[in-house]
């Protein structure tokens, strides 16, 4: 692979809040800080894999309001070296953007989402003829409203825009958005046998398939997660499962063995924020694929991104170049067995 990277999809601006706590209705808390950084997959993992690899050619392809969060997000990917030729600017809607509130007490995020631009954008808006990537990367599905319209033919228009890609030779990869509903079989089933890579978390993979992944007590099950990543491939997708978790990320090639790693042993005063973790996760993983690492290391890449991620509070800051985020890991080191 020599071609780079499209990361397609959602482009949004993150306003983060950091609050006390997450009040019950009718109940205030403060608001100590705020802070505003890109965020969705399109923007959070080509930022993150330009960071990582500032050599490598990032590719993003999206639709962002005339307003000064779509030129924020703009010169963001801009000045990180990212191709924003594909990003289109559109009259009479705003840029999508994410009220984050992040609870102090408990670390836990939640977000409250305005679609605008991303709502729009549609198959349509991609230049099949200019796509000179070895991976083609989208998300979210779920929320990106006319990728995941129906379609007669693939079932929905997002596995119509994967089988596409796939027949101009490009590796194809998509993402999720977690959201408490059951859409989850009849928008992403579909898109499973166009899917060569498919990289979520374990909140989503159990919405696909139906398997539960974590006991009464909240615990996470190694052979639930087999079931799983077996139940994915069954389902159509054609290479590589990957999954990630607070505990860790696994690893599957179609038809060979499922590789766990636990996460980096990062202390809890380390943790400055949550915010597109998954989504660094998945900068790493993606850019082990194209480096073709093998399944152990891609998940120790891959953690590395995501551990770098939560030692700053936004979605991109965290992150580092290559050997610096290896060295950060090779320092941080594993929680013993």
């Amino acid at each position: 692979m020599n071609k780079g990277i499209a990361i397609v999809g959602n482009l949004i601006v993150d306003h983060v809040k950091l609050i006390d706590n997450y009040p019950v209705p009718g109940m205030l808390t403060n608001i100590r800080e705020t802070s505003k950084c890109i965020g969705g997959c399109a923007g959070n993992t080509a930022a993150d894999i330009a960071k990582i690899d500032p050599e490598l050619n990032v590719v993003v392809l999206g639709k962002v309001g005339n307003d000064s969060d779509g030129d924020y997000i703009k010169h963001t990917l801009s000045e990180l070296g990212v191709d924003i030729e594909g990003v289109i600017t559109v009259e009479g809607t705003d840029t999508s953007y994410t009220d984050v509130m992040s609870d102090m007490s408990a670390g836990e995020r939640t977000f409250f989402q305005a679609r605008g631009a991303n709502a729009k954008f549609s198959i349509n808006d991609i230049d099949f003829n200019k796509l000179n990537v070895d991976i083609f990367h989208i998300g979210y599905a779920l929320l990106l409203d006319e990728f995941d319209k129906p379609d007669d033919e693939y079932g929905t228009v997002m596995a119509r825009t994967l089988a596409r890609v796939s027949d101009l030779g490009i590796k194809t990869s998509i993402d999720v958005v977690s959201e408490a509903s059951d859409r989850f079989k009849n928008i992403v089933g579909p898109c499973l046998k166009y899917c060569d890579y498919l990289i979520f978390n374990e909140v989503e993979a159990a919405q696909v398939t139906g398997i539960t992944v974590r006991d009464e007590n909240g615990k996470i099950s190694q052979s639930a997660m087999k079931q799983v990543i077996n139940a994915l491939f069954e389902e159509g997708v054609r290479e590589v499962v990957c999954i990630h978790a607070p505990e860790g990320g696994w690893f599957a090639r179609k038809g060979s063995a499922i590789f766990y790693l636990p996460s980096l042993n990062l202390t809890k005063d380390m943790i400055k924020g949550k915010v597109g973790a998954g989504d660094a996760f998945c900068a790493g993983m993606l850019y082990s694929l194209y480096k073709e690492f093998d399944p152990e290391y891609s998940l120790r890449v891959a953690g590395a991104a995501a551990g770098c991620n939560l030692t700053e509070k936004n979605s991109i800051d965290g992150l580092r170049t290559f050997d610096k985020m290896m060295k950060f890991e090779s320092e941080i080191g594993y929680p013993e067995e």
